[in-house]
């Protein structure tokens, strides 16, 4: 049987009947998507009350606005979206209630991390998990990014699982039977590494918002702010994770990290963790985009009445332009001696090389430990395993490739990343 996955319904999408189900179910919901019934339902579940300085109601106000009265959201999409801003306040409780019982945290250094930073759909994730495997370097799981910080009143179950990892595997398997594509394109299971900028929910911040439903709003907010208390907070979080695993000194600790929104930030990054190396990510932007908006316009069959493979293909498009306007302007902060560009065709002709590279730029040698490690990755995680989605932007979206690549002329001449999509 083939692995090749060919989504001919994007655009009418034929509901499964565990999809109908879910919806339906959702419909007899009433949802306050408001900060009263957030704030109120945070402090019960972890049963604390003080959330710290509370300049993140503003950023959360505008949240339940912007989705609040976006009248094309199923009631599904809003339950997801209340759930996700829950999560968040119960971690902002539990997150200040921690620092403010152990302020010796603040004391602890991340030093010299790996930070991955590059477009979406252009090989991070693979970047990611693959350095993760070296036992040398701390990650972050899926799970863990989730809720950082463990509910007071939890314990570790008696085959000694987290309760944590098992509300993200159950919360993993809804999503494979709500959309049972999504592991071919991005996978979510508890173990997965995941990227660094979810630590930043509990602060209200980030551009992950957008990822998640139509946000213009809160990307012209993102757009007119500093980040940089945002990064800081992010750097507490880890600090806080470093703490956890019993490292009280930070020392022992060494983070690989990534996140797309970095390449537009990568001034506030070196201010923040000016000792870091980073791996910038280079890929056809068009590339990135079709992908994209694929597998955005797959998740919009549950969370919104219609599909708007015209909207995501516009505003992706802006948004990818100005992530690559702002790599292109700021990649120079980053000093060659802390810096290396990643070309997509290079890492995937040969990834164990590229990350000898990344490895030689940070200053961190590759033993044959950890060959060994990143080669066991590479052997249970073969490329294609969850099958590999078809991608067709100019059929299911109606956009040419050469007319949109035309936008990013500015890109290839800085970079020699090789064109894909024609």
């Amino acid at each position: 049987m083939s692995d090749e996955i060919r989504i001919s319904d994007l655009a009418r999408p034929q509901l499964s009947a565990e999809q109908r189900g879910a919806m339906e179910y959702a419909d007899t919901l009433h949802i306050e998507l408001n900060r009263e019934s957030i704030l109120r339902e945070a402090q019960q579940i972890t049963g604390l009350e003080d959330f710290g300085p509370s300049d993140f109601l503003s950023r959360l106000d505008l949240l339940c606005d912007e989705w609040g009265s976006d009248t094309a959201l199923t009631n599904l999409g809003r339950l997801s979206l209340r759930n996700k801003l829950l999560q968040h306040a119960s971690s902002r409780l539990l997150i200040h209630d921690v620092l403010r019982r152990h302020p010796e945290i603040h004391d602890i250094q991340i030093e010299a991390p790996i930070i991955v930073a590059g477009l979406p759909r252009s090989g991070t994730t693979h970047l990611l998990n693959l350095m993760a495997a070296d036992s040398r370097l701390r990650a972050l799981p899926l799970w863990e990014s989730y809720e950082p910080v463990p509910l007071p009143t939890e314990q570790l179950r008696g085959d000694g699982v987290d309760p944590r990892y098992q509300r993200c595997a159950d919360q993993w398997h809804m999503m494979q039977a709500l959309s049972p594509l999504l592991a071919a394109m991005h996978p979510m299971n508890p173990d997965h590494i995941h990227e660094e900028l979810e630590l930043m929910g509990p602060d209200f911040a980030s551009y992950n918002y957008e990822w998640l439903s139509v946000s213009p709003r809160w990307r012209d907010h993102y757009y007119a702010t500093d980040q940089t208390p945002h990064y800081e907070y992010l750097k507490t979080v880890l600090k806080i994770l470093t703490w956890q695993d019993g490292d009280h000194s930070g020392s022992a600790t060494r983070w690989v990290l990534k996140c797309p929104q970095h390449l537009e930030q990568l001034a506030v990054l070196h201010r923040v963790f000016p000792d870091a190396t980073v791996a910038v990510t280079h890929r056809d932007p068009v590339s990135v985009i079709q992908s994209a908006i694929t597998m955005l316009g797959y998740g919009q069959r549950i969370n919104r009445k219609q599909v708007d493979l015209d909207g995501l293909a516009t505003y992706w498009s802006d948004r990818i332009l100005h992530l690559l306007r702002a790599c292109v302007s700021d990649r120079a902060v980053w000093p060659q001696a802390q810096s290396i560009d990643v070309l997509f065709h290079e890492f995937m002709a040969d990834d164990l090389a590229m990350v000898e590279k990344i490895y030689a730029t940070a200053g961190l040698d590759m033993s044959a430990s950890a060959r060994l490690e990143l080669q066991c990755f590479l052997d249970a995680h073969p490329r294609g395993k969850d099958g590999r989605v078809v991608y067709n932007l100019r059929q299911d979206f109606g956009v040419d490739p050469t007319q949109l690549r035309e936008r990013f002329s500015f890109y290839f001449d800085r970079f020699p990343v090789n064109i894909e999509v024609r």
